[in-house]
């Protein structure tokens, strides 16, 4: 059974019909990109998935449940993390303190136990400092742990925003082009992470990206969309050799 699915997915803004019909399955294990001209949509599929907008039609279904109408936070507490194309992080907050924010959604004591800090909420607290420090070690962030973002440089912000998303635990993630300002260098240490997540932690990823290098690296399926709609789904070589594909970006 594949892990999530997207059925006719349709996102109108007034009289703009952003998604038109999209419809795709995510296998577990499996990293499935979706690729596009600026304007395809792709983006906009993503906030349908993480439940940042309200499809006009269609369904999202995660794990035999049809989580289309679910709220946000409760889509993390599924096992749905994302990453943006503009970083959102905590600036003035260091990497460990951004980081334990990715465990809110695993929050589980109640405002009285916190405010008296009992056993339980001690408790909790070294389970997710541990839960955060085996991602600092997983992306090799240790130097930089203690740290304020704003200090960062941007190749390594992006994988701290990747850090806090693992830090959910998720098991689908979503990267919205994680390449974007990246240098060719931080590109393939991305593409190492990438193979890493979903290879030693089992992470299934769906990702957006515009860097073909990286999606050819990386990628099992590729979709690609333009003007809202499916154009080509396959390997990347073969949606990069599809006539609709080349005509999207070269024009006819």
């Amino acid at each position: 059974m594949s892990l999530f699915a997207a059925d006719g997915l349709v996102m109108d803004f007034g009289g703009l019909r952003a998604v038109d019909g999209v419809s795709f399955q995510i296998e577990p294990g499996e990293v499935f990109t979706i690729i596009g001209p600026n304007g395809a949509g792709k983006t906009t599929i993503f906030n349908l998935v993480s439940r940042i907008y309200e499809p006009t039609a269609g369904r999202l279904i995660f794990d035999g449940e049809d989580i289309t109408r679910v709220a946000p936070h409760e889509v993390a507490r599924r096992g749905i993390a994302r990453t943006f194309q503009n970083i959102e992080l905590f600036e003035h907050a260091t990497v460990l303190q951004n980081l334990l924010l990715g465990r809110h959604a695993h929050k589980r004591s109640r405002f009285v136990e916190e405010l008296l800090f009992l056993p339980r909420v001690r408790a909790l607290e070294l389970e997710h400092r541990e839960a955060v420090e085996k991602v600092i070690d997983f992306l090799d962030l240790q130097p930089h742990r203690d740290s304020l973002v704003v200090n960062l440089a941007y190749g390594v912000r992006k994988v701290v925003e990747v850090a806090r998303a693992l830090c959910t635990r998720p098991r689908l993630l979503l990267l919205d082009e994680p390449s974007s300002g990246l240098s060719v260098e931080e590109t393939e240490g991305m593409a190492f992470w990438i193979q890493d997540i979903r290879t030693i932690l089992g992470v299934t990823v769906l990702m957006v990206e515009h860097d073909m290098s990286l999606v050819s690296s990386v990628s099992d399926r590729v979709l690609a969309v333009n003007y809202g709609r499916p154009i080509a789904l396959g390997t990347a070589r073969e949606v990069q050799e599809h006539p609709e594909v080349i005509k999207a970006y070269l024009g006819a």
